[in-house]
């Protein structure tokens, strides 16, 4: 099952399992957003749930890989300035340093090679950008046996469980690491401030 089509069964369900879990760790992440007036990428906006606690005064763009999640986001989008875009996160359609800063929530660990999603968000981010990052990642060495056995049935359905963001930073070498956080599950949810060079 593809990507796109796994999400398109998933929407009208994805809220009533992630909302309530993830809200405080989202406001946490969002609240690291600069004060200045920005463009700002939410990539993999999904029902659009971070919507409701972004500041105002920035021009939010969201991208969604399937229309089913989009056309749920865009009535949370009331006390904003956004523009809804379907598009793959892994290839983003926006040109070289066309955002301020960008937001990566619940994303990486979602899209089949979180690598070039994270090269394609330095490319898109100016220079001096900020990239806020919220999912799950395993660490260097964490043996993580149970993630690791359900993981090849997960990533077709909806997730990775085996995703090291250590290794993904490696293969971005224009992003530097301002800050990580425990955020969830102790530890296994973190969230991470970056900085695009």
């Amino acid at each position: 099952m593809s990507l796109k089509h796994s999400y398109t069964l998933i929407a009208p369900f994805y809220d009533a399992a992630i909302d309530r879990v993830t809200r405080s760790a989202r406001q946490r992440s969002l609240c690291a957003l600069p004060a200045e007036a920005g463009r700002v990428l939410l990539a993999g906006i999904g029902t659009g749930l971070d919507l409701p606690y972004l500041p105002g005064g920035h021009r939010y763009v969201g991208l969604d890989l399937t229309d089913a999640m989009l056309r749920r986001a865009l009535p949370r989008a009331v006390d904003v300035d956004f523009a809804a875009v379907q598009g793959d996160a892994q290839r983003l359609p926006f040109a070289d340093a066309a955002f301020d800063s960008a937001v990566l929530h619940l994303i990486l660990a979602v899209v089949p090679q979180p690598a070039d999603c994270l090269a394609e968000i330095a490319r898109v981010v100016r220079p001096g950008g900020s990239i806020l990052v919220f999912d799950k990642f395993l660490r260097r060495g964490q043996p993580a046996l149970m993630r690791r056995l359900v993981n090849p049935l997960m990533r077709r359905v909806a997730t990775r469980l085996d995703v090291v963001f250590e290794d993904l930073l490696v293969a971005a070498p224009a992003l530097a690491l301002e800050d990580d956080q425990a955020a969830l599950a102790g530890g296994w949810f973190r969230t991470i401030r970056l900085r695009r060079l």
